[in-house]
């Protein structure tokens, strides 16, 4: 069996195992372990795994994924969450859909310091969601907005998607930190006007509440004071040189420890549950890793994307429609995959062949383009159904809307993410205008 026909086989009992609920890094070593053992032997395979999961555990430019993980957490049990929604509560929700507007608003402005989609969603959710119930707000718009909103998680940096793109394609985090600013507001703009058209559509759907006075509003907007200002500093300090990729994670995370020290909503229970919580999904973070490691290794092996980077090449294709392959392909795998797993499994692959293709950019330029690209269609996948993560998190603190009518609210925002995505490919300087006004280049 040549490698590409093994590649194949692997890929599918991959899937299979995912299927059959094995977790994701587990699937990939066995997957990983099996191919590479066929192709190099078993003893190979012993001495590999002997010393690359220590060193890719033990490696520093990883530790700036716990960090990260850790800011979330301390940005969740700090009740962080709940001074971003009431100023955008207080600046947007006298307008009709204005309460769902605002929800978007802080779900983009707590993904700033949280770096997790699943997290962001359940956390505004709990804070939003019976506020728009109350009101009466539309079960369908309410979850859809809120699952919509939740992405925005994994877009606004920090981003724990973009720190493992940016390590599997030697890229500056700081740099698709910068480039990803401007499609995530972008994104928060989108949905805003998918839920302006959606209460224009059904006037009931999303009622309008009080009118806050100026006072009020300036209030609610300093309240919001510590979260602007770790933005600022995190990312604005990685990519001024103050500091790297880690050393900022750690201020992040000092800094989010602070803020939720202050508000005085972290118990001492807060605390250890923000530990733990950040030591598990670590240790899940870091079994993923060490599975894609070697099914990556694996396929350097079977020398598939070698040789898929030369059929693309050869066929004569125009770049864009490669690049639209590319893309469906993500689109319909993050309605059954989550977004991590396919960055790993998908990066090696597609990379080498879009760094091929002549978009009329830089190779650093190409390489960012597409590393945001493919988050925000990932993104897409976390809305999706029938695998759409982000609406079984959200319609769980709503039992009382059904699950076909939660989908059936996401549509809209699908719509804003297809004009988002067309206008990215069209236009790849959307992407790179961040890092052109912060005066430099990847």
């Amino acid at each position: 069996m040549d490698g590409t026909a093994l590649s194949l086989l692997m890929f599918a009992a991959l899937v299979g195992l995912l299927a059959l609920a094995v977790p994701v890094g587990l699937a990939m070593l066995i997957a990983g372990g099996l191919g590479y053992a066929v192709i190099a032997g078993a003893a190979p395979l012993l001495d590999y795994m002997a010393t690359a999961p220590w060193h890719l555990s033990a490696s520093y430019s990883l530790s700036v994924i716990p960090l990260f993980l850790l800011m979330g957490q301390f940005a969740t049990q700090g009740g962080l969450s709940r001074a971003l929604f009431g100023a955008a509560n207080a600046w947007l929700g006298h307008r009709r859909g204005g309460m769902a507007m605002a929800a978007v608003g802080a779900c983009g402005g707590f993904g700033a310091i949280c770096g997790s989609s699943l997290a962001t969603a359940a956390t505004m959710a709990h804070v939003s969601l019976p506020e728009m119930k109350r009101r009466g707000y539309d079960g369908s718009l309410a979850c859809g907005a809120l699952a919509a909103g939740g992405t925005l998680g994994i877009l606004i940096p920090p981003s724990v998607i973009l720190v493992i793109y940016a390590l599997l394609t030697e890229q500056s985090i700081g740099a698709l930190f910068i480039a990803a600013v401007i499609p995530g507001l972008l994104a928060v703009g989108g949905y805003m006007a998918a839920i302006a058209v959606a209460v224009r559509l059904n006037p009931d759907a999303g009622p309008a509440g009080p009118r806050h006075g100026l006072s009020a509003r300036l209030r609610a907007l300093a309240e919001t004071g510590p979260v602007l200002a770790l933005f600022a500093l995190v990312i604005g300090g990685i990519y001024g040189g103050l500091f790297t990729p880690t050393e900022g994670a750690a201020v992040g995370a000092a800094g989010t420890a602070l803020a939720a020290a202050v508000s005085g909503r972290m118990s001492r229970a807060g605390w250890i549950d923000c530990l733990l919580g950040t030591a598990k999904l670590t240790a899940m973070v870091t079994l993923i890793l060490i599975g894609a490691d070697l099914y990556n290794a694996f396929l350097a092996l079977s020398r598939l994307p070698m040789e898929a980077a030369g059929l693309v090449a050869e066929s004569g294709w125009p770049p864009l429609a490669i690049l639209g392959l590319i893309l469906a392909f993500y689109l319909v795998a993050g309605c059954l995959m989550d977004s991590m797993s396919m960055i790993l499994l998908t990066v090696p692959v597609f990379h080498p062949i879009v760094m091929g293709l002549d978009f009329g950019l830089s190779p650093d330029e190409t390489a960012i383009w597409f590393g945001i690209l493919v988050l925000i269609v990932v993104e897409v996948g976390l809305i999706t159904p029938p695998m759409g993560m982000n609406i079984f998190v959200i319609q769980s603190f709503d039992p009382g809307t059904p699950l076909t009518r939660a989908f059936r609210g996401v549509v809209p925002f699908l719509a804003a993410d297809a004009v988002r995505v067309a206008l990215l490919v069209a236009f790849p300087g959307i992407a790179l205008a961040g890092l052109t006004l912060m005066g430099g280049g990847p």
